[in-house]
């Protein structure tokens, strides 16, 4: 069973899925949950510069913290920083972090050919992790 889960989020429309699975895994096993959201900066003239703002990087967390709290499962939150193309790396470090048994993520659903041309963060983690990975679709 799973007793620490790593639950990696942003804003497209796969988090709040992601989110149920985590509920649904942790809730079996009354586990501790990570909900956890890389914000990107990315290379400009000034320098490293954010893609989104704090606001779009606090609310999917936000939101799925609330959502997993409400269900009685011991949720905590997470956003940090990291450069643009270093997600997948940032989630395994994570996970090792918290010793978490499962990483729970998202995919945006790119065909194989895609995602192997230009490479998936869940592509990444399942390949850099030596924990199981669970993709939601």
């Amino acid at each position: 069973m799973y007793d620490r889960l790593l639950v990696a989020v942003d804003q497209s429309e796969v988090s709040p899925r992601v989110i149920a699975a985590a509920k649904e895994l942790a809730s079996l096993s009354q586990g501790q949950v990570w909900v956890l959201h890389l914000r990107e900066r990315e290379f400009g003239r000034l320098g490293l510069t954010p893609i989104e703002s704090d606001e779009e990087a606090r609310e999917p967390v936000s939101a799925g913290v609330e959502s997993l709290t409400q269900a009685g499962i011991d949720a905590h939150g997470e956003i940090r920083e990291t450069v643009f193309g270093h997600a997948a790396r940032e989630i395994v470090k994570d996970a090792q972090e918290h010793d978490a048994d499962v990483i729970i993520m998202g995919s945006r659903g790119r065909s194989e050919l895609t995602g192997a041309i230009l490479g998936s963060t869940a592509h990444k983690v399942i390949h850099l992790t030596d924990r199981p990975v669970m993709v939601v679709r």
